[in-house]
């Protein structure tokens, strides 16, 4: 019984992504070197792939854009189309080149992307005379207008052109010669790599550019290739390792190949420790890449030979072999080929590590006994933010895995001794004080991060002058905000006093009359001003007597600011006093708005921060404040205001802040 094929409907259901349109032409540029093998002339064959573009002629001259690809000519010295290899072209899924892996359905892709074939092929015929033959390939026709004639042409041969280029797959493709050159030497690196010889290739394109694909090859490679066999499960896989030189724009993958061409590249960046962006070893930096060729692999290459017929993973029990499994055993030799050189990278890695979380993120350091030695392994490469992300991940599976513990511990299991039971306790215990104290080594280290700031925002700026005090006062605290609209965690009042942190209303810029703890109608706007009621900083409070209460005025100057003066609009000291009497007249109320006794005369305490300048020096002295014994801040109590004041230099505000969290650190025992 005879079936027919219908060719338009065979080209329907073949399928070949957008992305592979030079497909088609590498394959044919496959059959040439098929041809040069069959008439046994490696050593002296050759082949021209050529880049047909859009004639000059059409173009605008003054275009920067290369002319479009309209097409391929592929020019070889085999042994050209006999009346076997016609009859086999003829025959879709032909067995002909079986044994090179050929399923006899190559010819179809060419239709998939150029709208006619051309062939025109010289060759001898079973009398041993010379003859040409000519003929079409297109989806509407398929083969036909054969013509076999006489010819005096000595050498055997076949030109074949690949015409109407369809324009989706053009767009999708290279457009430079040097590019497609590169990719077709990818395509059949393997017959450059093998021991037996390859053809001559060469790329020429109608743009002047001419690439000898042996010369192209030896600016790719490294080193020299390393050849070595493995088996999985029975069947023998052929590696060969790579070193390209750094310069080509590749990734360290896997090749995987069928029938001496590449189907399927796979990145294996980062997938072996060490194995990063840059690598290098005695030669210079390089990139690798493992080809992989089996007969497993070239009988379950797919017929578009753009991927394969194999599973990304298999249950143990149909013993199968998957892309798993193939991935696994190869990458496991390809880390012993590159042993010294991922050694070093991994030292490398694991130095960037420990110096940014010394450096920059301290908080790290408990919990890195808890994290697989794997996944401390990093690029050192890597940016510092990119390694905080990476870090932070790990950070929160060990608290993930401590939180899914903690709901276990409490239960002993069946069968456990007593003493194992109290192993387990100690240990999870251990993990917890560890995690609580990598919480507290992030405070510390954020806080390190608000000193460096204020540091820098009392430095003159590059154009000769200093920033306003707006800057240093929303470091303290953000402007035009209470304690209603903020967290807590907004707030940096440790920077002047670690008792700060306890308050029960905290204002920043807001004017007196916006204070819900005051009625005084005044518009004033003191810098920031805190309510503090001792042993009660929540306001949760049933009792009918109320605790001790304070209030803290704080008043932020102009970094070297020098025109202090007396009054109250310009002398700080006095400005802080004025704000005190002010919400004390207004008679003081929690803020909930309930009265609190005696609250005319609530302690104060004023601070304020600016430079020691001469007239703000001068400011203190008549302020009757004494001089701290490091001469960087004056201190008093002014008895009729009833208020403690504290003058604060920024350089003594830095450096206070500084000290005190230098011992966090070092009792956390980390280096700041």
């Amino acid at each position: 019984m005879s079936l027919q094929t219908n060719l338009q409907g065979r080209l329907r259901n073949t399928s070949l992504p957008k992305s592979h349109g030079l497909m088609p032409v590498f394959e044919a540029v496959v059959n040439s070197i098929h041809s040069i093998e069959e008439k046994g002339n490696l050593s002296s064959g050759k082949i021209t792939l050529k880049i047909n573009r859009v004639s000059q002629e059409h173009l605008d001259f003054d275009a920067k854009a290369l002319p479009a690809i309209t097409g391929f000519t592929i020019i070889d010295n085999g042994c050209g189309f006999n009346e076997k290899n016609f009859q086999s072209f003829k025959t879709l899924d032909s067995d002909h080149k079986i044994d090179k892996g050929c399923r006899g359905i190559g010819r179809l892709i060419w239709l998939k992307v150029f709208s006619q074939v051309v062939i025109n092929s010289q060759f001898i015929d079973e009398g041993r005379e010379r003859k040409q033959r000519v003929f079409y390939f297109d989806s509407k026709k398929g083969v036909h207008s054969d013509v076999i004639s006489n010819s005096d042409q000595e050498e055997t041969g076949t030109i074949v052109e690949l015409k109407g280029f369809d324009a989706d797959y053009r767009d999708n493709v290279a457009a430079k010669g040097l590019t497609i050159a590169a990719q077709l030497l990818e395509h059949i690196l393997w017959y450059f790599v093998r021991s037996e010889d390859a053809p001559t290739i060469l790329v020429v394109d109608d743009s002047g550019e001419k690439i000898d694909l042996d010369i192209l090859y030896d600016q790719h490679m490294h080193t020299s290739t390393f050849h070595e066999t493995i088996t999985i499960q029975e069947q023998v896989f052929e590696l060969t390792h790579i070193k390209f030189r750094a310069s080509i724009n590749k990734k360290h993958q896997l090749a995987l190949c069928a029938a001496n061409r590449l189907v399927k590249e796979e990145s294996i960046q980062g997938k072996l420790p060490g194995l990063y962006g840059k690598i290098s070893d005695e030669s210079g930096e390089f990139t690798y890449t493992c080809y992989v060729a089996s007969d497993y692999l070239t009988e379950h290459v797919r017929s578009e030979r753009t991927s394969f017929n194999i599973a990304e993973n298999v249950n143990d029990i149909l013993n199968e072999i998957s892309f798993k499994t193939i991935r696994e055993a190869v990458l496991e030799r390809a880390q012993e080929y590159l042993k010294d050189v991922l050694t070093n990278n991994i030292l490398a890695g694991k130095e960037r590590v420990d110096r940014f979380i010394s450096t920059h993120a301290p908080r790290y350091r408990p919990i890195i006994n808890y994290v697989s030695e794997d996944l401390l392994i990093v690029d050192p490469e890597k940016s510092d933010k990119e390694l905080e992300l990476h870090l932070h991940s790990q950070w929160y599976e060990v608290e993930r895995q401590l939180l899914c513990d903690g709901h276990n511990i409490m239960q002993p299991q069946s069968n456990e001794h007593i003493e194992e039971y109290k192993d387990r306790l100690n240990e999870y215990l251990k993990k917890a004080e560890d995690l609580k104290k990598s919480d507290l080594a992030n405070y510390v280290s954020h806080r390190k991060v608000i000193i460096d700031l204020l540091q820098k925002s009392i430095e003159r700026t590059p154009d000769g002058k200093y920033v306003r005090e707006d800057m240093i006062h929303s470091l303290i605290m953000p402007m035009q905000k209470d304690s209603r609209e903020v967290f807590l965690d907004s707030c940096n009042l440790w920077l002047i006093d670690e008792r700060l942190a306890f308050h029960s209303y905290l204002a920043s810029d807001k004017t007196i009359n916006a204070m819900p703890i005051t009625s005084n109608n005044s518009t004033k706007e003191p810098d920031i001003a805190a309510l503090k009621i001792f042993d009660n900083p929540l306001l949760v409070n049933n009792q009918s007597d109320f605790p001790l209460s304070s209030i803290t005025i704080i008043e932020i100057k102009r970094p070297m600011r020098n025109d202090m003066r007396e009054g109250e609009d310009k002398d700080p000291i006095d400005q802080a006093l004025s704000y005190l009497e002010k919400i004390r007249d207004g008679k003081v109320t929690t803020p909930s708005g309930r009265p609190i006794p005696g609250g005319k005369d609530m302690p104060g305490y004023c601070y304020v921060l600016c430079d020691l300048t001469e007239s703000m020096q001068r400011r203190c002295r008549r302020a009757n404040l004494r001089i701290t014994s490091d001469g960087m801040g004056f201190f008093g109590y002014n008895e009729p205001s009833h208020a403690y004041i504290e003058v604060i230099s920024f350089d003594q505000l830095v450096k206070s802040a500084k000290e005190r969290n230098q011992a966090f650190f070092h009792k956390l025992g980390f280096c700041n």
